[in-house]
């Protein structure tokens, strides 16, 4: 993939900023600034360490300012938007930006300076080489003025705050960073504050509008006239800091093992599976492997963490960390029902999902598939059984199974399908009743039941007696003759809601076991591609809908009311071209047909957080990317899709088509 921007992508300060980078350190910290290496945003930060992972985040150090001087001549290489001063504007010496690496090329009165950023795997350090050839008759100086903050992500920083600046380290707040300087030297500085502004991505939406940074020291380097010399500055939490060439080395090798790691041959396929190797990371209060559910907002989440697992772990054959994940949410499991957040600080694990534990049996099915790992489905299988026997019974926040063997879930106030907003006592998308998808799932989940029970050494007849029970009902209850497609919902008191046209029928369609016919199938496809379908996701809703929202900004209440009413999702994407390609029959036109829709996906990848997917778009002609500008599910559904293209059976559909 084409990760390589230059001067027609830099005209103005806003297209110089309109897109980041993000690197991430397996931990859930990250590196990400934009392209123009400015922090549009109050979550962006050059070292957002997380000394425990995955959720205690630390914006150590946010920016850097840096200052090149040549013969009496100045230019930025930084850029900043500053709160009532001026700005500093290096894009506009920017000559070139390659967002994978992430490398900078700085072209001006007679110098060339490269920038390069690296952050180390496993630890919270991070590196920042500088590369000077100087074609000048004089000097060049090169000073870098780290702004810090030293505050948790989202933090505020007060001026009150003071920081020690020494040789080898700064503390503040309780905290020591450490830093190295390589071929160049560290100056202490008179404490100083200065306040950014987040014009482009948060004072849109309602958030702080400027952030408050300090700077206590800056690092200066020289460069002789007519040759070339390297810089560096590492900083870390550690005191023992690596190289710089050593964190840049280790980056770029991950890096392109982590895009052979899917063996697939498509651009877009390589740089999915790159991609997701942001979201895999270790979590200290359970020992095991999670997934983050997006950055820069979120950690993970037990649905998300179900969604994104097949493409995120087993695409990319990271199944011991897929084991791992699976064993974790296992031994969490309460009630029938799996953790959406884990327990942190204290605080005990929240169980306010309906779909995360049937997702955690669609997940072992396909897990089993890829590795024949008897040994583990054994393991688990009593927290499976237990999830079925729950969910028969009936379990907290409403969820049971009715006569018919359909699935209710919701109560009250309670949200506990992915569409869950809820503003005060308002619920903008109210599903409570059997929503479709989980409905989906829950004959999904008997039919995984049935294959499984005979490794644990049970009968899974009953599983599947109880499966078609279920099948039957869930056609007579969703389908919808005259429309050609699914109910989103079957309340008990129907209403609007029931029968609006959304994205949530796909799954029915796309899971390895499907309650359809393939007629009725196709015919779900079909009225998802004419109403819903776009090149980066899934509106959430009909245009035609009088609730539709075709934007998604400004204050909280107001994204809110559209997250789920319009919006694009990329996610469901995903579940889009399997289903497509489940009907098509996984033929060879099927596998084309995925391909060239797969080609229209491929620029979203040089917009927003490039190489990345977003958590969403507007619904009305989706164009800027909104929300976390790197999500876990839209990249492991789509990097899914993008092995159904090559590899039709690692879909795992099975069963065939109901009768």
């Amino acid at each position: 993939m084409n990760t390589l921007f230059g001067r027609p992508d830099f005209a103005d300060a806003d297209r110089a900023q309109q897109n980041c980078y993000l690197l991430a350190n397996g931990l859930g910290g990250y590196s990400a600034l934009s392209g123009a290496f400015s922090a549009t945003r109050g979550d962006h930060a050059l070292l957002m360490a997380c000394p425990t992972p995955p959720t205690e985040r630390l914006d150590l150090v946010h920016r850097l300012g840096e200052e090149a001087e040549v013969d009496g001549q100045r230019f930025c290489l930084s850029t900043q938007d500053l709160d009532r001063a001026p700005g500093e504007d290096g894009w506009r010496a920017l000559a070139l930006w390659d967002a994978a690496a992430p490398r900078w090329v700085y072209e001006a009165f007679g110098v060339r300076v490269t920038r390069r950023v690296a952050l180390a795997y496993g630890e919270n350090t991070v590196a920042v080489q500088y590369t000077v050839e100087n074609h000048a008759v004089a000097p060049c100086t090169l000073r870098v003025t780290p702004w810090l903050r030293f505050v948790p992500k989202g933090g505020r920083l007060t001026r009150r705050r003071r920081f020690l600046w020494q040789d080898g380290q700064i503390e503040s707040g309780g905290v020591r960073l450490y830093y190295a300087v390589e071929n160049g030297r560290a100056e202490a500085l008179p404490l100083r504050f200065e306040s950014e502004y987040y014009s482009r991505h948060d004072a849109p939406d309602g958030r702080h509008a400027t952030g408050l940074c300090a700077a206590a020291g800056r690092f200066v380097f020289t460069a002789a006239p007519g040759g070339t010399a390297v810089f560096a500055v590492v900083f870390g939490l550690g005191r023992a800091l690596p190289a710089a060439r050593t964190v840049l080395a280790a980056q770029a090798r991950r890096q392109k093992a982590q895009a052979d790691a899917a063996g697939l041959k498509s651009p877009l396929g390589r740089a999915l599976s790159a991609a997701a190797d942001a979201f895999l990371v270790q979590r200290r209060s359970t020992g095991g492997m999670t997934i983050v559910a997006g950055y820069p907002f979120f950690a993970d989440w037990g649905r998300d963490t179900m969604i994104a697992l097949p493409g995120c772990a087993l695409t990319t054959g990271r199944t011991a960390d897929a084991r791992s994940i699976l064993r974790t949410f296992a031994a969490h499991e309460q009630d029938g029902l799996m953790p959406n957040l884990f327990p942190e600080n204290g605080a005990p694990p929240q169980y306010n999902t309906v779909d995360a534990a049937l997702l955690f049996l669609n997940c072992l099915w396909l897990y089993h598939r890829r590795t024949g790992d008897d040994a583990f489905v054994r393991e688990v299988w009593p927290v499976a059984r237990h999830i079925i026997e729950k969910y028969r019974a009936g379990t907290r926040h409403g969820i049971r199974m009715d006569e018919a063997g359909l699935l209710h879930a919701g109560e009250g106030l309670d949200q506990v399908t992915w569409m869950d907003v809820r503003i005060g006592t308002h619920l903008p998308t109210p599903r409570h009743g059997c929503p479709v998808e989980v409905n989906a799932y829950w004959y999904n989940a008997l039919r995984v039941m049935a294959r499984l029970a005979p490794l644990a050494g049970e009968d899974g007849a009953p599983y599947d007696a109880l499966a078609e029970r279920v099948g039957e009902s869930f056609r007579r209850a969703f389908w919808m003759p005259e429309e050609g497609r699914l109910r989103d919902v079957v309340s008990d008191v129907p209403g609007p809601a029931d029968t609006q046209l959304r994205c949530n029928q796909i799954w029915a369609v796309s899971m390895p076991f499907t309650p359809l016919t393939k007629a009725q199938a196709a015919a779900v496809v079909d009225s998802v591609r004419r109403a819903l379908w776009t090149p980066c996701g899934l509106r959430t809703l009909d245009p035609r809908d009088p609730e539709f929202h075709a934007q998604y900004g400004g204050p909280q209440r107001v994204r809110d009311l559209a997250y789920h009413q319009g919006t694009v999702w990329p996610f469901p994407l995903g579940g889009y071209y399997l289903a497509a390609l489940r009907v098509g029959g996984c033929s060879a036109d099927a596998r084309d047909a995925l391909r060239q829709d797969l080609e229209l996906l491929a620029p979203a990848l040089r917009e927003g957080c490039i190489g990345q997917l977003p958590e969403i778009y507007d619904g009305g002609a989706p164009g800027l990317s909104r929300g976390c500008f790197a999500q876990a599910w839209s990249v492991g559904e789509l990097l899914r899709a993008c092995e159904a293209a090559e590899r039709p059976e690692a879909a795992g559909f099975e069963g065939g088509w109901a009768e």
